[in-house]
């Protein structure tokens, strides 16, 4: 295993949060191969499903040439439990869109805004959403058929944490990931 400072950092992180750690920094470190880790950010949430409480850890980890995601989810089955992990590797220059939803608390208060939740959403083309509404011509006595317009949106991965759920630090974190993928995705064009 690698003993670098943001390797350790985040092998601390994943052990912080309990939701099998070496599970979790094995398959992140063999995905992360002979390349320096340069920015993580580690996620942690869990969901209801009927009455079962499931967890899954999501990280993005960021090298010189890639964006590795890693999801872990944690499956139950006839009793006994097993855990699933995926890595999935996207080359920086594949990166289309980087984008940085901040919601904030007060925006006129006298401290200034105060940051309370972030979404960040990258795309790199592997999955797009199509929303599609009825067309109009603009005519409210019209009864033709118009067709449909529509949107495609990159919507290859979403992340949202918040003050409230995950704390300050990690949407600070969140937020200081986001800048540093979207300069190293830009860099990675050139």
């Amino acid at each position: 295993m690698k003993t670098g400072v943001l390797e350790q950092a985040m092998q601390s992180d994943l052990e912080r949060h309990g939701y099998y750690p070496q599970l979790v920094f094995q398959a992140l470190d063999k995905a992360l191969g002979p390349e320096e880790l340069l920015a993580y950010v580690v996620h942690q949430e869990a969901t209801f499903e009927r009455d079962e409480l499931r967890r899954h850890m999501s990280v993005l980890a960021l090298t010189l040439t890639r964006l590795i995601v890693s999801h872990t989810d944690e499956h139950n089955h006839d009793g006994e439990i097993y855990a699933s992990t995926s890595n999935e590797s996207v080359r920086l220059s594949a990166i289309d869109t980087v984008v940085l939803n901040q919601v904030v608390k007060n925006p006129l208060g006298s401290n200034g805004p105060a940051l309370s939740e972030v979404v960040l959403s990258v795309g790199w083309g592997a999955v797009s959403r199509i929303e599609l509404e009825p067309a109009t011509c603009g005519d409210p006595e019209c009864e033709a058929e118009h067709g449909f317009v529509g949107t495609t949106t990159n919507d290859d991965f979403s992340l949202r944490v918040s003050q409230a759920a995950d704390g300050d630090e990690t949407v600070a974190k969140v937020r200081e990931f986001a800048d540093i993928l979207s300069q190293a995705s830009v860099s990675g064009k050139n």
